[in-house]
């Protein structure tokens, strides 16, 4: 679990108008979103049980296709 020190800035009746965030925690914030983005679609693509290939395969495919481009 992350730990960021947000900076929240509230209006006159106590609702929330903003939230700051250093570089530094907005990086970690990125982060952990780019993994559950991650972990999203290995839970679709088991969801969705695709056929499998080998690894060799799909680098082997992959490099073709940089090729053709």
């Amino acid at each position: 679990m992350i730990s960021i020190d947000p900076k929240v800035s509230k209006d006159i009746n106590g609702k929330t108008k903003s939230v700051t965030l250093s570089a530094d925690d907005w990086h970690q914030v990125l982060e952990e979103l780019e993994e559950l983005d991650d972990i999203r679609a290995f839970d679709q693509a088991v969801a969705e049980d695709s056929p499998t290939i080998p690894f060799e395969e799909a680098l082997a495919e992959i490099e073709k296709n940089k090729l053709s481009d």
